[in-house]
């Protein structure tokens, strides 16, 4: 039986950045351990994250959230102000409340195979890019500084996301995770043929040219990768008259896995 799905809340404000449940947790963990530098061990953070994370929870509100007194990097205080402990209380609400409207909504997409998280993604998600794929986190590889993440976004595709360590634990990424990967068009490379080409890409997707239209000057080819997934990309004119792509060629896409963005809800 599937889990019920719990809705997981992310703050932003004009000009200022996202703040999600990892924040209010280190709120939380300062105000039961009576210092910011014991809510930073709680969390697993440093002093120094702990700091600035907390600075942006202030900027975003536009109040401090804590009350702190000296005592330097291992000493002194911090209890929450009121409007700190209010903020925690709302944001619990809010998830809450986004949780029973997910359980409301489940029914009525049963058999859809639309799921709740693709609705909301759907309908708030605003984007430049070209390429906004759902699909599943199946792998994380991680290496010094950076990862490699593997998202299926069909049944036998998976495209590959190339982003830092910080970014793996910030956004609380794991595999069986829903996430939505992202890539802008120009970044996309096309290769006619049924072979799989040669290429240092990470990204090499198999499909089918279904529409290239050419301009003066620019191309945009879109190719059905499978699973009810295209794949659209921007290449000269002059590449696609070359290539000769029309619709029902068989081509591959090919990208980074540098240029792939990973969301999460």
């Amino acid at each position: 039986m599937t889990p019920p799905l719990k809705a997981s809340l992310t703050l932003h404000g004009p000009e200022r950045p996202a703040i999600g449940r990892e924040r209010i947790l280190l709120l939380e963990a300062v105000a039961r351990s009576g210092s910011i530098a014991g809510g930073a061990k709680a969390v697993g953070l440093s002093y120094r994250a702990a700091w600035d994370a907390l600075d942006a929870l202030s900027n975003l509100f536009g109040q401090p959230l804590l009350e702190t007194r000296s005592g330097g990097r291992c000493g002194g205080g911090a209890r929450l102000t009121e409007a700190g402990r209010r903020v925690i209380r709302s944001y619990h609400r809010l998830e809450a409340e986004l949780t029973r409207l997910l359980g409301q909504l489940e029914p009525d997409l049963a058999g859809t195979g639309i799921r709740p998280f693709d609705l909301f993604t759907g309908f708030l998600m605003r984007t430049s890019a070209r390429n906004v794929l759902r699909g599943t986190i199946a792998e994380i590889r991680p290496d010094t500084l950076t990862a490699e993440i593997a998202v299926e976004v069909g049944p036998e595709t998976t495209v590959y996301a190339q982003v830092t360590e910080e970014s793996v634990r910030e956004m609380g990424l794991v595999p069986g995770r829903d996430v939505v990967v992202l890539i802008k068009a120009p970044f996309v490379m096309i290769a006619p043929g049924k072979e799989m080409p040669s290429v240092s890409a990470r990204n090499c997707l198999g499909g089918s040219v279904v529409r290239c239209e050419v301009s003066a000057v620019n191309a945009e080819v879109v190719l059905d990768i499978g699973g009810d997934k295209r794949l659209t990309a921007t290449i000269t004119a002059q590449s696609a008259r070359a290539l000769e792509l029309a619709p029902g060629t068989s081509a591959f896409a090919l990208f980074d896995a540098a240029h792939v963005i990973v969301a999460t809800d």
